[in-house]
């Protein structure tokens, strides 16, 4: 979408003195002030807070101060995380002008690592389904998926080189693919989510938007880490994600094609690029089927949601229900119907298809499939994440690669998907196969 710098170029150009931590973020407070009418990417946006840490962190580059990984970085935050010195309002009018006692997590390790929180990035209704207000970068007339609408539309439009998300279906990896940038979805438990909005802690997961994989894996392995807070967490070494970018695999991937739940859902033109993929691929990529207990995959990861959004958001819908949208709430009362047999059944479910996962991929290095079923689709939704469910529902890492183009002219993302744990891993296969395809390419 642009030409503007990665964020591992505007880290060397600080530390080769050519440019400021103020200048890179008045070079991105520039281009959000150009394009933000048109595309609504931000929620909350304080160009003078902004300003402060990018001269607080200069100062601090002038004194000596040594660097973190992230040092002038500008990052975009979902407004579903909590930031002491930002509102955060989780996309509804119920939480308008609340502002969080502490910083999630996440924010102290971005801060902790020398970012520039620029601002709020815009979410959808309690990160779930209802469209928001912001505009695909490509055609505004197009929805850039949801729930992590604004981060990865302002990553596309180079509003700011580096975003936040959350998933807890397939909030990551669609609007990745619908805006034609890297997204990543880490391990379950990878990146820790106390302060983050609570959904469905079976489900949830923090991800990372960027421009392209090396931009990706320098986030996120600032936001690796073991919190007590959160029980999915795990005293851990952190993968080495950037390592993996700039290397690649040492020798071919084993790639398995699965189509889950089918090549039904997805667009013509979406089971035409994976046919050419795999056909470019040649015996680097065998097509299988996925276990037989991944065709349970979309109820069981239905009746989870459904059953843990109840609890959690139950009492706001029946006691501020006016100011909650009709689908939110159906979707909870869905929930209130859960038995608790139905309950514990959807996650013996999850249990086994975790177990046969992994007996899967036993010899293979990586999944491919779509991360979305086609282009992004109008304004009225934001797109099916049933691309997605059964990978979240396992708690496996996956990437968006923009690889593809559609009939519209508008980008198309491909899935890669691993083992749990195999983060670093999968980093790798992506790289290979964006050098791989790269090579094969005729010069211009």
């Amino acid at each position: 979408m642009t030409a503007e710098p990665t964020a591992r170029e505007l880290r060397r150009a600080l530390d080769e003195g050519r440019a400021s931590v103020r200048e890179i973020v008045e070079t991105c407070l520039a281009r959000i002030e150009a394009d933000e009418p048109r595309l609504r990417a931000w929620a909350h946006l304080d160009r003078d807070y902004a300003l402060a840490q990018a001269d607080a962190l200069d100062q601090a580059r002038r004194a000596g101060r040594a660097f973190g990984r992230l040092t002038g970085l500008p990052v975009g935050v979902k407004d579903v995380v909590d930031t002491a010195d930002l509102p955060t309002e989780y996309g509804s009018p119920v939480f308008v002008g609340r502002r969080p006692a502490r910083d999630a997590w996440l924010v102290g390790a971005l801060k902790a690592a020398g970012a520039v929180i620029l601002g709020k990035t815009a979410t959808t209704e309690f990160a779930a389904f209802s469209p928001g207000p912001t505009r695909n970068p490509f055609d505004p007339e197009r929805t850039p998926g949801g729930s992590s609408s604004g981060s990865a539309a302002a990553v596309a439009a180079g509003m700011v080189p580096l975003a936040i998300g959350t998933q807890t279906n397939g909030s990551v990896i669609r609007p990745a693919s619908f805006c034609g940038i890297v997204g990543y979805k880490p391990t379950y438990g990878l990146i820790p989510r106390s302060g983050v909005l609570e959904q469905s802690p079976t489900l949830d997961h923090v991800g990372v938007f960027a421009r392209d994989l090396g931009d990706a894996a320098l986030l996120a392995e600032a936001l690796v880490g073991f919190d007590p807070q959160d029980g999915a967490t795990r005293p851990q070494a952190v993968p080495r994600l950037s390592r993996a970018a700039e290397e690649g695999m040492p020798v071919r991937p084993r790639l398995a094609h699965v189509w889950v739940p089918g090549p039904d859902r997805a667009e013509p033109a979406m089971r035409e690029a994976i046919a050419e993929l795999c056909d470019a691929l040649g015996d680097a990529v065998v097509a299988l089927e996925a276990p037989p207990v991944f065709a349970h995959a979309l109820a069981a990861h239905r009746t989870i949601w459904t059953a843990e959004l109840a609890f959690r958001f139950g009492r706001l819908v029946r006691e501020r229900g006016e100011l909650v949208s009709e689908g939110f709430k159906e979707a909870v009362r869905e929930g209130e119907r859960v038995s608790a047999v139905d309950y514990q059944r959807a996650l013996a479910v999850r249990a086994r298809m975790r177990e046969e996962f992994s007996a899967f991929m036993h010899e293979i290095d990586a999944v491919l499939a779509p991360a979305a079923p086609g282009e992004a689709p109008g304004l009225e939704s934001t797109g099916d994440p049933v691309f997605s469910t059964a990978w979240t529902l396992v708690g496996a890492p996956a990437l968006t690669l923009p690889l593809f183009t559609g009939p519209s002219g508008l980008p198309m993302g491909l899935q890669l998907v691993a083992e749990p744990g195999d983060d670093e891993r999968l980093f790798r296969v992506a790289a290979w196969l964006e050098r791989t395809l790269a090579a094969s390419e005729p010069a211009s």
